[in-house]
């Protein structure tokens, strides 16, 4: 009968049908997902720090000692790679003066790159990055897109996501109060309370605090679970659905400017193969001259399939020091060909090439990373301080 009374509430006096309902659908859909939410924001909170996690497991590669006047070489960097029989075939400069630089190059006679760590103070490699934590990394990771399960995991952590941002979104409406003299309590925890007193604060506060944070992740991570939510953030950023008419012609325009690209990338390819390349250091310093702002830069070389240096700069030139990436593309001579502005996108295709880090939370750095990562928490403690508040109306 408890339990009747539990899953069936009946409507309060004056309370509106509109709040009795999202009470019902914040119950129902809370005990149906509260499982597939716990762990989908456990294990996001896990992996929010991957990064940062393998960068400390190998922290005597990626982290360099400071000479007293550090000065970047890569001119340097290349005679020495040179005179060891070594060809450079990619390298990716931190921002950071303190981190050694990942080099990729091909020893002589060798078709295969290989990539590792190098001091660029004291002119030596340091070694490969240990991949121990790899494997660890990428079950957290298949836990959190599909649960372990095959097929149909996927499925199902993409609607506990819609409905967790239905339950978010019930939970505001139930926080406000029918009398909002009572507004306050909604606003902070009264830890001197009785256990279930507390318990009820944790999730209603905690809740609302965390409310838009999570909202946002959730609707991030079903833009990457499914083709119709990315309709939907395109649209309403200002682009074109994909299987509209209006796509198809901004598909085609892409398509004939990328095809046009491809042509002339051909010809330059011809004329380019007898050159040798400038050098990388030529690459930087154009770089640093085009893009004039301090950032991590990673250069590509010129390669079989590519007769062109691709050069993505990481700019963080923003109110909010976000993390935007700026790509440029030079021929062997060292003339720019491309140049793709991260500012000069539309928005909802800057949208796209950020979608990832915005729901990851690296898009800000370490700050948003732990912003994250304390909003996934919170996120793991309302199925759980939900589920003690109902389950204190069975007892």
């Amino acid at each position: 009968m408890k339990l009747k009374k539990a899953l069936f509430p009946k409507k309060r006096k004056k309370e509106s049908w509109f709040k009795y309902i999202s009470g019902i659908l914040h119950l129902w859909l809370g005990l149906l997902s509260s499982l597939v939410v716990f762990i989908i924001c456990l294990s996001g909170s896990i992996y929010a720090f991957k990064t940062q996690i393998n960068d400390y497991y190998n922290a005597e590669k990626v982290f360099v000692e400071l000479p007293a006047h550090p000065q970047v070489n890569i001119a340097a960097i290349e005679a020495l790679f040179e005179r060891q029989g070594r060809e450079i075939t990619a390298i990716v400069i931190p921002e950071q003066p303190n981190r050694s630089y990942s080099i990729s190059f091909r020893e002589q006679g060798e078709e295969q790159s290989k990539t590792q760590y190098f001091d660029p103070y004291r002119q030596q490699l340091l070694g490969y990055r240990s991949i121990q934590l790899d494997d660890f990394f990428e079950l957290i990771l298949s836990l959190h897109k599909s649960l372990w399960i095959p097929g149909i995991g996927k499925q199902i952590v993409g609607i506990s996501s819609l409905i967790f941002c239905l339950l978010l979104l019930s939970g505001l409406v139930l926080w406000f109060p029918k009398n909002m003299r009572n507004l306050k309590r909604g606003f902070y925890i009264k830890f001197k309370a009785k256990f279930y007193r507390i318990n009820y604060d944790l999730h209603k506060v905690l809740g609302f605090y965390s409310s838009l944070f999570l909202l946002f992740i959730a609707l991030t991570g079903a833009y990457i679970t499914y083709p119709w939510m990315k309709n939907v953030f395109i649209v309403s950023l200002g682009g074109h659905a994909v299987a509209s008419e209006a796509a198809k012609e901004e598909l085609s325009e892409d398509f004939d400017a990328v095809l046009k690209q491809m042509l002339a990338k051909e010809q330059d390819k011809k004329q380019m193969a007898e050159l040798s390349a400038v050098s990388f250091d030529s690459i930087y310093q154009l770089t640093n001259k085009q893009l004039p702002y301090a950032g991590a830069i990673s250069i590509l070389g010129p390669n079989d399939k590519e007769s062109e240096f691709k050069v993505t700069k990481l700019n963080t030139s923003n109110f909010l020091g976000a993390i935007l990436p700026d790509e440029l593309a030079f021929n062997k001579k060292g003339e720019l060909k491309n140049q793709a502005l991260f500012a000069d996108q539309a928005l909802h295709k800057q949208f796209i090439e950020i979608a990832k880090p915005l729901h990851t939370g690296e898009i800000l750095g370490i700050k948003s990373i732990i912003l994250y990562f304390i909003m996934a928490l919170i996120g793991c403690s309302l199925p759980i301080t939900g589920f003690i508040f109902w389950w204190k109306k069975v007892k």
